[in-house]
């Protein structure tokens, strides 16, 4: 038969009156820690007391129970009972819940004591996270949270953000897979998906520190201190809907940018309204750019101008304001620290007396029509705008007179009379400055570019496919090399200069035109040796129509029919040049039978119709369409509009100026150099002006 098993009895517990109890010389607790006596004072007053004593009944010498009883564990408890009644906020003959342990036992008070104290499992961090966010989520505000636990708002605040970690990285920090450093620096992001990733991506790598994670959450935003930043202010980016990714865990220096295009779009958009504020001023142009690289005044004249005079009170005040400040620092120069009145004195003169050094400067009249100024952002945030500075092109010629200069504040140079429009260029896009919506204006620079390229590829596979006019292309320019002594290089050399793209739209490589040179590019790679030798025998033993196939491979690969701003200044493209250029492009593509409809371009909302004005749009569905489908539309914005226009234009077969077939009656001759040729409409614009709706581009 089993034997029985012997059943525990537990300590009785009963109510002792607080002056029956006293301290016990057996608490094994003597290093202060955790919540002081005066906080968990105030916390049983305001909660009641959470947990019995443990006590013991006190023997006089002959072993008989004095009535009194001794606490071994629970002695901070006590302490805390005892303020109270001191303060008369607690009776002493008040009951306190006690647990009674015997007065005879085997275990001492000691033990007690150690195994309150050891076998008590501490709350985890997680746990305490949680229940806060429970604490809040019932109605508690993070002051109140803090005031009842006794910490710092500051605390609570962040206790609070670590529960808005993703769910799963929680799960891993419960496991101990994941450090409490590691965990706080994922609060930088509230987007789950990237933790998540980041995550995965660092929990199996050698470098998982805290700093590496912040690093790659915060890699695609601006800090707060960024110049551009702090000239728009976090208070503007966040009034527009920007979110600020804010580390409450170590010093961030005001957090993180998120939205950088909404960032760049503020900062467009203030320094815009500065230039428009400076070109009242006369100005005949404003560049604007948050930065600008170094010598970008180079090649540019500057013109002095004076700073008016200071009147005698001026003088005056400036004059008391420098014996004030050398007073200030006579009377403090021994002390370690100045008082924080006196800082803050000392400032406000430093920043009175830079007033008055940095005084409005004067221009000559005469000057301002044909000077510019720079407008960009200081590295302190703060706007920078240098004026006076002159183009070549704006210099007055020998012989010519003041007077022949237009412009100046009241037009007086100018026979009609009309003030000169201040030409803004921000990040190297022209800003119009009329809000007449009605015009149309000449396509941006950029977008010209695009659609050429697309242009240029197209014309290269069509030119690989017809050898008779790329072997009369390559002919066409031995000659001119020969006979006319156009070319650069030796009289008996001929050349293929593969020409590639500095500025394309996103869908060119996805074209099929790119396509088509590619398959071409890769068959003929496969079939061609790469020994020179080799590749001379391969050659020479092909029949005509492959040579005649290669041949013309080779020389679509120089063709050139890219629209490019001209330089004023000699490097890079002249004005004739690409005339030159778009004239024999033109010709090649009705050689060739060029249809970029047929090669799959058609108009939609990123390529063309988002990137012109809508006066650009509706004309585009007028020809396409007619009249009446155009006025379906012209009540739409902008973005509508375009959209609604992609949709109209699918099928139409509708292609921009710069992309159609020039007709053959619109050919002309080739000129000399010193003449001029003929262009299509799109290129006879000296001034282009960019949609008020389109972001500003950077400069190539």
């Amino acid at each position: 038969m089993a034997p029985a098993v012997q059943k525990i009895a537990l300590s009785a517990s009963r109510d002792i009156p607080f002056n029956k109890l006293v301290l016990s010389q057996s608490n094994v607790r003597r290093l202060k820690a955790g919540v002081s006596i005066d906080e968990l004072a105030e916390d049983i007053a305001r909660r009641g007391l959470l947990q019995s004593l443990n006590v013991r009944p006190v023997l006089d010498d002959d072993g008989t129970e004095t009535g009194m009883f001794e606490i071994p564990a629970g002695g901070r408890r006590y302490r805390a009972l005892e303020l109270l009644v001191k303060a008369k906020r607690l009776n002493k003959t008040a009951p306190v819940p006690c647990v009674v342990r015997e007065a005879r036992t085997d275990i001492s008070a000691e033990e007690d004591s150690l195994a309150e104290n050891a076998h008590r499992a501490a709350l985890h961090p997680l746990d305490q996270f949680r229940a806060f966010r429970t604490l809040r989520d019932q109605g508690l505000t993070e002051e109140e949270i803090a005031a009842r636990f006794f910490v710092s708002t500051a605390i609570v605040k962040q206790r609070l953000k670590l529960v808005t970690v993703s769910e799963t990285l929680l799960n891993a920090y419960a496991e101990d897979e994941m450090t409490l450093d590691q965990l706080m620096a994922f609060t930088v992001s509230s987007d789950h998906a990237r933790q998540e990733q980041v995550w995965e991506s660092v929990q199996h790598s050698w470098s998982k520190e805290a700093y590496q994670i912040r690093r790659m959450l915060t890699e695609n935003t601006v800090r707060a201190s960024d110049r551009r930043v702090r000239f728009v202010t976090t208070d503007a980016y966040e009034a527009a809907g920007g979110i600020v990714l804010r580390d409450l865990f170590q010093d961030d220096d005001g957090g993180w940018i998120e939205n950088v295009p909404l960032l760049e779009q503020l900062v467009a958009d203030k320094l815009k309204a500065e230039a428009e504020a400076i070109a009242r001023e006369g100005w005949k142009w404003i560049e604007v750019a948050a930065d600008f690289p170094y010598g970008h005044t180079r090649g540019l004249r500057s013109i002095t101008g004076t700073s008016a005079d200071l009147t005698e009170d001026e003088r005056a005040q400036r004059e008391a304001l420098r014996n004030e400040l050398d007073e200030l620092e006579a009377e403090y120069a021994e002390a370690d620290e100045l008082p924080d009145e006196v800082d803050a004195r000392l400032g406000e003169i430093e920043d009175a007396l830079e007033a008055f050094e940095s005084r409005p400067v004067h221009y000559d009249p005469a000057e301002i029509p044909r000077a510019g100024a720079f407008v960009s952002i200081r590295h302190d945030g703060q706007l920078s705008v240098d004026r006076g500075y002159v183009r070549p092109e704006d210099e007055v010629a020998v012989g010519d007179t003041e007077g022949n200069t237009h412009g100046g504040e009241d037009g007086a140079g100018d026979p009609t009379g009309t003030v000169q429009r201040t030409v803004i260029t921000i990040g190297g896009e022209q800003s119009g400055q009329d809000d007449d919506e009605d015009v149309v204006k000449p396509l941006p620079e950029r977008l010209l570019t695009e659609l050429t390229a697309h242009r240029t590829l197209a014309l290269r596979d069509a030119l690989a496919s017809n050898p008779h006019v790329a072997m009369t292309a390559l002919i066409h320019k031995l000659v001119r090399d020969t006979f006319q002594h156009v070319s650069s290089t030796g009289c008996l050399e001929a050349s293929v200069r593969h020409i590639f793209f500095s500025v394309q739209a996103e869908d060119l490589k996805d074209s099929a035109s790119a396509k088509a040179i590619d398959e071409r590019q890769e068959a003929w790679q496969a079939d061609l040796p790469t020994d020179d030798d080799a590749l001379w025998a391969k050659i020479d033993g092909l029949d005509d129509a492959s040579r005649m196939a290669l041949l013309a491979h080779c020389v679509s690969f120089g063709v050139n029919a890219l629209y490019e701003k001209a330089n004023p200044y000699g490097a890079g493209p002249t004005t004739h040049g690409v005339q030159q250029r778009i004239h024999e492009a033109d010709r090649l593509a009705r050689a060739v039978g060029l249809d970029m409809v047929a090669v799959g371009w058609r108009p939609t909302v990123d390529n063309y119709l988002g990137r012109v004005t809508k006066p650009r749009i509706l004309e585009a569905v007028r020809e396409a369409k007619n009249e009446a489908t155009a006025q379906l539309i012209d009540h739409l914005k902008k973005g509508d509009m375009a959209k609604e226009a992609e949709r109209l234009l699918a099928d139409s077969g509708w292609l921009p100026e710069p992309l159609r077939l020039a007709p053959l009656d619109a050919d002309v001759a080739e000129q000399p150099d010193d003449e001029t040729d003929t262009l299509p409409a799109f290129l006879t614009e000296d001034d282009e002006a960019e949609d008020e709706e389109q972001q500003p581009v950077a400069a190539e």
